[in-house]
């Protein structure tokens, strides 16, 4: 059997990767996988260290595998090894050996990048909240490096999720076997 369509969801933070990411397994009637930085950096209850990345890395692989393993047409991943990595190098200008391998070993059929348009959400997690502009742009480089088919989704409510799924049909087709309204 194919494994499931792989669309990935990332960004910088406060643009709005979470709430998307969950409309679009709406949509598609599917699993998603969190982003599980939240939840740990939460349950550590002290400033994260470098070592907490990679660990947070390893669960975000563990529960993508396990989704994954499902069967269904369509996984959506709040958040890749791409984004673990980027927030490495801006903390602590160097990413583990591990995250990197792993990144590059890992396919998705299609990104979502979330456009900066969004108002910035204060929240303790969030850290930089004037570096939006060169995060994106990190984010963009990356994914032209990479050189996967991504599409930059920006708009309010659900004109984003909108313009998300016209980005989504255009790349892949074959998951809009009938007239969708969106």
């Amino acid at each position: 059997m194919k494994r499931p369509y792989k669309i990935a969801v990332v960004g910088p933070e406060s643009t709005g990767k979470s709430v998307l990411s969950a409309e679009l397994a709406s949509y598609f009637q599917c699993a998603y996988v969190p982003e599980v930085a939240r939840e740990y950096l939460n349950t550590i209850k002290r400033p994260y260290v470098e070592d907490d990345l990679l660990a947070i890395a390893k669960i975000q692989v563990e529960k993508e595998d396990a989704l994954l393993s499902q069967q269904q047409k369509v996984l959506i991943c709040d958040t890749t090894l791409l984004v673990i990595r980027i927030w490495s190098e801006v903390k602590y200008e160097r990413c583990e050996k591990w995250i990197l391998q792993e990144e590059n070993s890992r396919e998705y059929d299609f990104f979502l990048l979330t456009n900066i348009d969004l108002p910035w959400e204060d929240d303790p997690q969030r850290e930089h909240p004037t570096m939006r502009e060169a995060l994106f742009s990190r984010y963009y480089d990356a994914l032209l490096a990479k050189d996967v088919k991504f599409e930059v989704v920006s708009g309010m409510g659900v004109q984003r999720l909108n313009n998300a799924l016209k980005s989504i049909q255009k790349q892949i087709p074959e998951l809009f076997s009938k007239l969708l309204d969106f």
